[in-house]
């Protein structure tokens, strides 16, 4: 792990004192080397053998760090009019290295007091990105909903901790043990209240509302984050607990997950009706989260496989979908739909990827979503036969927004006040190829993402 972290901190130190130009260079390219290293000196640190240390690595954590340090390159190469725009990119540097290392602690720490500092302190940099570097002054509002959404979950989560630790002695996710309250009648409750904070972070719907507005208001980098990795950290804690402590959590199984289905449902129904192209996309990631958070609550293996399937699938698909946004709306100045009409006639070539990551947003093959829908569809009926119909509601829907938006985006007559203000630029293809490369070949490799149990 350190090997992660110390490049990651002398980058972080050394940022001030290189020139613009090289920061954003070195930067992006430090991201993907440190992935290529990563990925070929991995080195198994499980649960059996952790005990004693601060960090473990399984096949899990592995994964999300990968795609955080992945997601974080393309990030930075996404954001290069930040720089060419001379908007603080020093500044704009030093959150997402930040960021960056705040996340690869939070998904690799074996200690739960640790991964809620970490999965608190992401905020901060986000908040940073958001308020810094967003476009319009509701930017505030977004932030404000953020803040209060997520921290008001995650007090309980706290007191939660510490209960538990007056009670178990430890707060090691290998050593500590909830059977003292298990046979409580107030279980269901205090599980609920404890994983609060994961549900509202994943998001879960009825609790999803700051999502879409931040979004909505931040850059392509705020929403690349989001939707790559910090959806993640909700998903991911939901899976450490929920794996560990499965009578728990077959408690409130019922309705978590007929609640995460019927708002998935819902959700997909309210894309259909977007005007605004990040916003379709960002109620896409409330439909698509929906569906992993009822595969891990159907407390089956095949549920748990499928929904990080799904964290990896979604992370890549909708990271892409959102840069895809921006090169639009960089070029056209606005992400209505109906306002960006015919961008075929502009930006054929751009046309061909939005149509791979459409197809790849309704699971299409051979795309890893593919593999995690069936995974997680099959845990959800195996749970209760009830659940087909708001499964099929999703399944279809999903379908028929992901090519309303290809469709009203790119085909038709162009608006004749349109007029591009920039030509595509090989970078833009290259953040395309970057996301949709992993998620072919980690299909054709399945079996990396779902042997991680």
């Amino acid at each position: 792990m350190l090997t992660l972290l110390l490049p990651l901190t002398t980058l972080l130190l050394l940022t001030p004192w290189i020139n613009n130009k090289s920061t954003w260079l070195i930067t992006a390219v430090s991201m993907f080397f440190l992935t290529l290293k990563y990925t070929l000196f991995y080195t198994p640190v499980t649960f059996l053998n952790s005990g004693a240390f601060l960090f473990y690595n399984d096949l899990m954590s592995f994964l999300l760090v990968l795609i955080t340090l992945w997601v974080s390159g393309l990030m930075m190469v996404a954001s290069q009019k930040v720089m060419l725009a001379k908007n603080s990119p020093l500044k704009f540097t030093v959150s997402v290295v930040l960021l960056t290392m705040i996340l690869i602690l939070a998904f690799s720490t074996s200690s739960m007091i640790m991964f809620y500092i970490f999965f608190e302190g992401s905020l901060i940099p986000t908040l940073l990105l958001i308020l810094g570097w967003g476009y319009q002054p509701e930017r505030l509002q977004a932030s404000m909903y953020l803040i209060l959404y997520t921290v008001t979950a995650s007090l309980p989560l706290l007191i939660s901790l510490i209960y538990i630790f007056k009670h178990s002695g430890t707060l090691s996710m290998t050593l500590f043990s909830w059977q003292f309250y298990s046979t409580s009648t107030l279980a269901p409750v205090w599980w609920i209240i404890t994983i609060a904070a994961f549900l509202v972070k994943t998001p879960l719907f009825l609790t999803h509302l700051w999502l879409p507005k931040a979004h909505v208001e931040a850059p392509v980098a705020g929403s690349m984050v989001l939707a790559g990795i910090l959806l993640k950290l909700g998903s991911y804690g939901l899976l450490r607990i929920a794996s560990k402590f499965i009578f728990l959590n077959n408690i409130a199984t019922p309705l978590i997950m007929s609640i995460s289905l019927m708002g998935g449902a819902i959700a997909s129904f309210i894309c259909i009706r977007q005007t605004d192209v990040k916003a379709l996309i960002a109620y896409s990631s409330v439909s698509h989260m929906g569906l992993a958070t009822a595969g891990i609550m159907s407390n089956t293996w095949w549920g748990w496989q499928g929904a990080l399937m799904m964290l990896i699938a979604h992370g890549l698909c909708s990271s892409c979908m959102f840069s895809l946004a921006n090169m639009t709306y960089e070029t056209i100045g606005s992400r209505g739909m109906y306002i960006t009409k015919g961008m075929m006639t502009f930006f054929p070539s751009l046309t061909f990827w939005w149509f791979c990551f459409s197809a790849c947003n309704m699971a299409a093959p051979p795309s890893l979503n593919l593999g995690a829908e069936i995974l997680l569809i099959s845990s959800s009926i195996s749970s209760s036969f009830v659940n087909i119909m708001p499964l099929a509601i999703m399944a279809f829907m999903a379908a028929a927004y992901s090519l309303f938006l290809y469709t009203s985006t790119q085909h038709g007559a162009p608006a004749t006040f349109n007029n591009p203000l920039s030509l595509f630029v090989p970078r833009n293809y290259t953040i395309c190829l970057g996301h949709f490369i992993p998620l072919i070949l980690l299909m054709l490799k399945a079996d990396l993402v779902t042997t991680w149990i």
